[in-house]
């Protein structure tokens, strides 16, 4: 299934995780990382073991945000909720594939343990958190058929540069911030696998947030994270294909059937080539996928 909106919400929150199973947000993040206070942690891996154990699957999936791999409560995370058996596990503040391999070696023991057949968690990265991810975004491809998503942060990616800001006065983002965008595009595509976009935190701004959307999906993400249940059906309209989309994909698709082998053809005055075909197959492959 093609992800378009994924909603975090605190694992320690009885009320938001109640409020974000009725929100339409295709998958669900619970989050035992930056939404909960430390001494909380050991409260929010017992109630999303509990959550995951009792929620209804068929609403969306459900996704468990670890602590960073490297940090004390990585393995406390992981060993409390895939017993569990989430949809997948969200890993913060990776710098490479390494941080990906270790992660699925940690997961392939788990559910073993757990009596889960070997890969069905899958894995999504957080990427661009921290100054040195930058460089290791070329490093995903073929690391694990687990992972199946990468996003990119620029709140914490801010903090870690010690930036004052990192957006400019016209409130677009600065180019330390386009640039990882960009690269963690390029990283998705490369690893073949889903460019998710980043949050917008300010959650009342809807106009902002459809402009984000839309400016994401042109350039090749196809979701984006959020952080309030009113973010959702937003996202995922602006994730969706319209219906001239859709009548051009057909109509692509149709005249490449009709003549199989050319490798370039003309419709409606002008020039298709197989990637015009590969793009019409991706925009119907949404439609099959959609599950709202």
């Amino acid at each position: 299934m093609m992800l378009r909106s994924m909603l975090f919400v605190p694992g320690d929150s009885e009320k938001k995780l109640a409020k974000g199973a009725s929100c339409g947000a295709d998958a669900l993040i619970l989050d035992l990382e930056d939404a909960v206070a430390a001494s909380r942690r050991p409260v929010a891996r017992e109630m999303t073991r509990e959550y995951l154990k009792s929620a209804d699957r068929s609403k969306g999936e459900l996704w468990v945000r670890m602590n960073p791999i490297d940090s004390d409560d990585a393995l406390k995370d992981l060993a409390a909720v895939v017993c569990a058996r989430p949809d997948g596990i969200a890993i913060p503040k990776t710098e490479s594939g390494a941080d990906i391999l270790r992660l699925s070696h940690y997961l392939d023991a788990l559910e073993v343990e757990a009596g889960i057949p070997i890969g069905a968690v899958a894995i999504f990265a957080i990427a661009t958190e921290t100054a040195g991810a930058a460089f290791g975004l070329g490093t995903y491809k073929g690391v694990t058929p687990r992972l199946r998503a990468i996003t990119w942060g620029a709140e914490d990616l801010s903090a870690a540069l010690g930036a004052s800001s990192n957006k400019g006065d016209d409130g677009q983002y600065t180019h330390p911030y386009v640039l990882a965008r960009s690269l963690c595009l390029y990283a998705a595509h490369h690893a073949e696998v889903q460019a998710i976009d980043t949050v917008l935190p300010d959650f009342r701004d809807s106009a902002k947030l459809k402009k984000e959307c839309e400016d994401a999906r042109r350039d090749g993400y196809t979701g984006k994270i959020c952080i309030h249940p009113d973010q959702v059906a937003v996202i995922n309209a602006a994730f969706s294909p319209t219906e001239a989309e859709l009548a051009q994909a057909r109509a692509v698709i149709d005249a490449f059937a009709a003549q199989p082998d050319a490798g370039t053809l003309q419709l409606n005055g002008k020039m298709l080539d197989k990637p015009h075909l590969k793009q019409a197959e991706r925009i119907m492959a949404l439609v099959d996928q959609a599950r709202r």
